[in-house]
């Protein structure tokens, strides 16, 4: 982990590639004596399991993981080599992004100490009050957020009794097909613009304000959906096992949230009646 974040330091410094490639012979190195450690491992509790108090299926669980990292690792530098010494492009189906999951992608977030991150993108949707009335976590490489927002919309609307009359986003959310669409469904569009001066022309709208205002506030919401009940990152091995925990974690969110808010109005009866 170390020299992976060295080797994205170095790629804003002077002389990066030479530096990078210097990284990665290290890590190179280093990793072939991990894999030597754990070949000798593998083979000792192959041949002595009875010696450590575990059953012999807990044992081949253990020589599995083994394996199937040491498995990979060859891959996984041969993928390295072609892209930091070779300075080639690999191919996305010959790409290895987990040593431990095969059903995760690349999302480019050009965030400072993240300009990349490898896991499987999710589109969540709230309404005013914070309950989660739409989510979406996605095994293969999303489509842009542009493209999500109409079905997103449409599986919303296609439950009876749900109005949508507004509808906030950030830019990336923003494009001519979809304030098409949204006019053609009487939908309010807060979302913000690419266009810098459409943007300052709506800024001067208050429903405009109030929706991006609102928007703001779904970082938080991920934040605790993350931290208090799916967790971050979630320790569930593969996609199913992951779409299934987060799908209870929604649930579980949204029956906390609205308990919070039936114990607010509780609380607000008795004034409302003195």
């Amino acid at each position: 982990m170390e020299g992976a974040s060295q080797e994205a330091v170095t790629r804003r410094k002077k002389d990066s590639k030479r530096k990078r490639k210097a990284i990665f012979r290290k890590m190179k190195k280093l990793t072939r004596v991990a894999e030597n450690h754990a070949i000798k491992h593998f083979e000792l509790l192959d041949k002595h399991w009875e010696q450590t108090g575990l059953s012999r299926k807990q044992a081949e669980q253990i020589l599995g993981q083994i394996s199937n990292v040491v498995d990979k690792l060859a891959r996984a530098i041969r993928n390295a080599h072609e892209r930091i010494i070779g300075e080639r492009q690999v191919a996305n189906k010959d790409k290895m992004l987990s040593l431990y999951e095969d059903d995760v992608n690349v999302i480019v977030r050009h965030k400072s100490g993240a300009e990349v991150e490898f896991d499987n993108t999710l589109l969540l949707v709230e309404q005013q009050d914070g309950l989660i009335v739409d989510w979406k976590l996605f095994e293969e490489q999303a489509p842009s957020d542009s493209r999500l927002l109409q079905d997103s919309h449409k599986r919303i609307t296609g439950r009876p009794g749900d109005t949508i009359r507004l509808v906030a986003g950030d830019r990336n959310f923003d494009s001519q097909a979809n304030r098409e669409y949204l006019e053609a469904n009487d939908v309010f569009s807060a979302i913000c613009p690419r266009d810098p001066r459409l943007l300052q022309s709506r800024l001067e709208e208050d429903l405009f304000c109030q929706g991006q205002k609102r928007r703001s506030q779904t970082e938080g919401r991920i934040s605790i959906l993350g931290r208090c009940f799916c967790g971050n990152p979630m320790v569930q091995k593969g996609f199913d096992h992951r779409e299934q925990h987060l799908s209870l974690s929604i649930l579980s969110h949204n029956i906390w949230l609205l308990a919070r808010m039936k114990i607010s109005q509780d609380k607000q009866a008795p004034q409302k009646v003195a």
